[in-house]
């Protein structure tokens, strides 16, 4: 397919957040003109055809050089999570890619409390039950969201998981590459033990106590899975009164 044969303008972008909270966006434009096509396939009609992704994960060593979306979470997991499944989320967009129309469908029944916290060089955004529809999506494009997610999965050997993804930056056939960086924040009782896939160049972790940080640039479709296991908390001790003698003290000269 070269450039001069571009395809029928009904668009599928997909991308997915968290086990059981799924993040899919469609867009339909109107006509060819409404699409950035250079976003999709810059420069000589051959170098791009063999440069387009069909769905095999590639991590990226560097950054790409021009912005690219970037899809960030904060995630702040509660006491009261290990118990319930729901966490706090904070999520954002940068860079969304330009559509007339986007609509964001979050798993009904695992997601609640949504609301639009900000969005910037976006015609209308509004949230429609376990959507938020987007009209007029222009370049440089940021939307966030806040929300709480049921996506603390306990395991029969009382460990807890959370699943990422798939993360995809998918334009019909091809994937073209995206940043997904994920900010998880512990309680005192629960400790990370692993992560799938396991840390390479373009997908790197940072530990801080009771933090987690995941940083990575790819092409394709990701998926992730954060493991933890709980930990005893620090048992309080109080003061013993100290026990009697028998002993007086001594008299005053």
């Amino acid at each position: 397919m070269c450039a001069k044969e571009k395809p029928p303008v009904h668009l599928l972008v997909s991308m997915t957040l968290l086990l059981l909270v799924s993040l899919f966006a469609s867009a339909v434009a109107s006509s060819r003109a409404d699409i950035d096509w250079d976003t999709y396939w810059p420069g000589d009609d051959d170098e791009v055809i063999d440069a387009i992704n069909e769905g095999e994960l590639n991590f990226l060593d560097k950054p790409i050089d021009k912005p690219v979306h970037h899809h960030h979470n904060k995630i702040t997991v509660l006491k009261s999570s290990i118990k319930t499944g729901w966490i706090k989320l904070q999520q954002c967009h940068d860079n969304l890619d330009i559509f007339p129309r986007v609509q964001i469908v979050y798993k009904e029944g695992k997601i609640r409390n949504l609301r639009i916290t900000e969005h910037n060089n976006i015609g209308e955004a509004r949230v429609e039950g376990h959507t938020v529809q987007l009209t007029d999506v222009k370049k440089h494009a940021r939307l966030c969201i806040e929300a709480e997610s049921r996506a603390l999965i306990a395991q029969d050997d009382g460990s807890f998981v959370m699943q990422n993804g798939p993360f995809m930056r998918k334009f019909l056939d091809g994937y073209f590459p995206m940043r997904v960086s994920i900010d998880i924040q512990l309680p005192a009782n629960l400790s990370f033990v692993a992560i799938e896939p396991v840390e390479q160049k373009g997908f790197t972790v940072t530990r801080g106590k009771q933090h987690l940080y995941l940083d990575t640039w790819f092409e394709g479709r990701l998926v992730t899975q954060f493991k933890f296991e709980l930990v005893p908390e620090p048992t309080i001790l109080t003061k013993k009164q100290e026990p009697e003698t028998g002993l007086q003290s001594p008299l005053a000269l």
